[in-house]
């Protein structure tokens, strides 16, 4: 079998020409997904009348025999072939014989693999989502462990005030829920079968896109046959996910490696998930947290560049599509990749609790802000007692001393509003139990994050699109 479109030309293809538009080293991957749409395709064919009952089935037994060449490597994948849908059709001729040559009746490769994409979107989101609800839960359980956990937390990288180290991980849950949340909604929005769109213009057959649709697991069809070969903002939203997932895993991986270093301390990486030196050997290096965070560039520039590649189509299908695979490709193994890794590495983390609190304990200006709300609560306004608490700050600086070590004399030397023992019944584990108001880092806020970010994963799961 050769080209399946031939017919119009009178010399054959330049072989670096073919080398150039061949897609089937990267789309052989929608084999299975190619096969399962052309097998509702020959279904629907033989609803129309355009199949017989016996060459239908003799087509479906077949593509059932060429689904098990593809799952097991064994589906011939030559350059000449072109693409995958090629090369399922010349398999599907070779066993069936000329009947094989009616399969694409009715069909276009446009909406063909435009279907494809969508089938295999619909498998893309359902993994990458149990993959990242698998961390938001993990991340949830590591913030139940640590509710009452006292650390610094930082703006700007220098200390600030007192949290729990229950509380900074669910910040990282609830960001990652979101991310699951973008790509269910995404594909909520894709869920419809470009199949029977044609070329451009649909099908002067009578076919029944709607019980297809249904053959194949879709919510409805795609309504106009241009938007349906033309568009690829299907994968937009899919990227899009991937970037902003990609992103947070970013900013984790940061805190990972800044906590791990000397100067934190703050945790001991487990040694699965880390590397040494060629040359220094007291170097643990937290290399997987650094690959994550560097691959968010990939995911990035696919997602840019998959909107250059569509910003300039005129309608409707155009050959710069082939270019969608690779980068759909590509930001879906990373992220799944990272996900992965990034849920292993931190249910083994170490965490330094004990150093944690030391920090938090002997920082000497932690507990600023708490001085403050001291006088706020005696009727100073937050401004005037900002100054005033300014100026204790530059006190304790000088005089090398904790805040929280200040006697009521020194206290006086700032304002008369200090009640007596104000200073002394400041301390970290104060300060976060002190925060009631809900988001806050206190243990019972924590505990109640934890239970809404579970819950919110057990309906994030529930919207996962089926097999």
């Amino acid at each position: 079998m050769g080209k399946t479109w031939g017919g119009r030309f009178q010399k054959p293809m330049d072989s670096e020409v073919e080398a150039f538009t061949e897609s089937i080293s990267f789309d052989h991957r929608l084999a299975e997904v190619d096969i399962a749409g052309s097998r509702a395709h020959v279904a629907a064919l033989a609803d129309a009348k355009l199949l017989t009952r016996a060459e239908a089935k003799t087509l479906d037994r077949n593509l059932l025999k060429i689904l098990k060449l593809a799952q097991a490597g064994k589906l011939p994948l030559d350059r000449s072939l072109e693409d995958v849908h090629t090369a399922v059709e010349n398999a599907l001729t070779r066993l069936a014989g000329p009947v094989g040559g009616k399969l694409h009746t009715a069909r276009s490769r446009n909406d063909q693999v435009a279907t494809d994409l969508r089938l295999y979107l619909r498998q893309a989101v359902r993994e990458t989502v149990a993959a990242g609800l698998g961390l938001v839960e993990t991340l949830a359980d590591l913030a139940q462990r640590e509710k009452s956990t006292v650390l610094p937390g930082y703006t700007h990288l220098q200390r600030a005030m007192p949290i729990t180290l229950g509380h900074h991980l669910a910040a990282y849950a609830y960001m990652l829920g979101r991310d699951m949340d973008r790509f269910l909604a995404g594909w909520e929005r894709a869920d419809a079968m470009p199949l029977g769109s044609g070329a451009l213009a649909g099908m002067n057959h009578p076919l029944n896109r709607i019980k297809t649709a249904q053959r194949l697991g879709f919510k409805g069809v795609v309504e106009n046959s241009l938007d349906a070969v033309s568009d690829r903002d299907a994968l937009v939203d899919f990227l899009s996910a991937c970037a902003s997932t990609q992103m947070h895993l970013s900013r984790l991986s940061e805190d990972l490696v800044l906590w791990s270093s000397a100067e934190f301390h703050f945790i001991d990486l487990d040694d699965a998930f880390a590397t040494g030196s060629s040359l220094m050997p007291q170097k643990k290096n937290p290399d997987v947290a650094e690959l994550i965070r560097g691959k968010s560039g990939r995911v990035f520039g696919n997602l840019l560049g998959l909107l250059t590649l569509l910003k300039g189509l005129p309608m409707s299908y155009n050959r710069d599509l082939q270019e969608d695979k690779e980068l759909f490709f590509d930001s879906y193994d990373t992220v799944k990749a990272s996900l992965s890794m990034m849920t292993g590495m931190i249910k083994h983390v170490h965490f330094r609790r004990e150093w944690m609190e030391v920090v938090a304990r002997q920082d000497p200006t932690l507990l600023a802000t708490d001085l403050a709300d001291v006088l706020v609560k005696v009727g100073m306004p937050f401004r005037k007692a900002h100054e005033v608490i300014g100026r204790v700050v530059r006190y304790c600086l000088v005089q090398e001393k904790r805040i929280q070590d200040l006697s009521d004399g020194e206290l006086k030397l700032f304002s008369d509003k200090f009640p007596p023992g104000a200073a002394r019944r400041l301390s970290a584990h104060a300060s976060v139990e002190g925060k009631k108001a809900i988001g806050g880092p206190s243990p019972a806020n924590v505990q109640a994050q934890v239970k809404s970010l579970k819950r919110n994963a057990a309906k994030l799961r529930r919207r996962i699109p089926k097999a």
